[in-house]
């Protein structure tokens, strides 16, 4: 790395950690600060008071979104109340097809963002959530990386003048009115692999729980164990893609999740979702959905009843899994007139992306340089 960008990048990360948590960077997240700017610590007590301790049901529906992002994870979760919160954000590549559905669900505040853990499959959209929509409090465990995607999501939070708030196991997360939801780990402050850091997060609606676990291996899993979480939940996000360093047997059976889904892509490199945990997961009479093969699995409940949805499903009945053209991601800036494709030579550097229908409506006409969608 030539010098001028090394340092560059090295103020980027000094004035977002600055700005956004209240100390210097290093090789994890700093300690509680003071001031406005310190990142807040994600105190059990502070948080929990703002949480009922029996969460009531407001008689609408929660909907749980595995959007399928490949080898990625990606998860939008809506309340009943309209507060929206999303875990993690695929790959860089993603961007467009996890901008796109946020707004053909028509978020567009996320209330709570969470990355789980600074790998690439899991904040690399991060940068452009928060760039394009109203973010309420940011999650992350203290971990970092010297990765380009890394950096970019912390200027994203820096240039939004944002806080991250460290996640850690034993704290809560005030979402909705109506739901319950806590953070079971990281449990410990150091960790050889970047996966043990992945905030695992815990969702109660009514009598139905959600339990979403990133890439947390067997390290985390017994830690969680130890410290005798009520870890039962319906279901299971799978850890890791289903690799086989996740989704231990003593795990699985503190769970005893009805569901499971795994967030994988096709054919990929790692043989995920490995035998070992499939087998697991059948034994258990656990019914399993796989993005690789169902697609994006919805689903919704009222607190007692549950239905999933996935694209395979859509594709079935006939029905069309693709966003309409409307729903199309395009690229404005500030100033211009026009709308266009991502790669247009004509657009600046501050784009911003919209859907094609946002940017009819708001009277940009397309470019006859890029010529985009009409």
């Amino acid at each position: 790395m030539h010098a001028k960008k090394l340092l560059a990048y090295l103020l980027i990360i000094l004035t977002v950690f600055l700005t956004a948590c209240g100390g210097p960077a290093t090789d994890s997240w700093p300690e509680t600060g003071s001031g406005e700017h310190a990142i807040e610590s994600g105190s059990s007590a502070e948080q929990s008071s703002q949480m009922p301790s029996d969460v009531q049901k407001s008689g609408g529906t929660l909907k749980v979104h595995f959007i399928d992002v490949g080898q990625a994870d990606c998860i939008l979760i809506q309340a009943p109340t309209g507060e929206n919160m999303l875990i993690d954000a695929g790959n860089n590549d993603d961007k467009d097809t996890i901008v796109s559905y946020l707004n053909a669900q028509g978020v567009k505040k996320i209330d709570v963002l969470v990355g789980t853990h600074p790998h690439e499959d899991h904040i690399g959209s991060l940068d452009t959530v928060i760039d394009t929509f109203d973010i309420g409090k940011i999650y992350m465990p203290k971990a970092t990386t010297t990765t380009r995607t890394f950096e970019d999501v912390l200027t994203a939070v820096g240039n939004k003048g944002l806080k991250i708030t460290a996640a850690v196991g034993g704290t809560s997360i005030n979402f909705s009115p109506d739901t319950k939801v806590e953070v079971l780990a990281p449990n410990s402050n150091e960790y050889k692999d970047l996966n043990n850091y992945s905030a695992v997060i815990k969702l109660i609606y009514g009598n139905v729980a959600f339990l979403f676990t990133g890439d947390a291996e067997h390290i985390s899993e017994t830690e969680m164990l130890a410290q005798n979480y009520n870890l039962k939940a319906d279901i299971l996000k799978v850890g890791h893609h289903g690799s086989n360093s996740s989704t231990t047997e003593s795990f699985l059976a503190a769970v005893k999740p009805s569901y499971a889904v795994i967030s994988v892509g096709k054919g990929n490199d790692y043989g995920h979702p490995h035998k070992e945990v499939l087998s697991r997961l059948f034994e258990a009479d656990i019914e399993v959905y796989r993005t690789d093969e169902s697609g994006t699995v919805v689903f919704t409940t009222d607190g007692e009843k549950i239905e999933v949805k996935t694209d395979k499903d859509k594709v079935e009945m006939g029905g069309n899994t693709q966003p309409t053209k409307d729903d199309i991601t395009v690229y404005i800036s500030k100033t211009g007139k026009k709308y266009h494709v991502e790669e247009c030579n004509l657009l600046g550097k501050n784009k911003m992306p919209v859907k094609l229908s946002e940017a009819k409506e708001k009277g940009y006409e397309p470019c006859k340089n890029c010529k985009p969608p009409q």
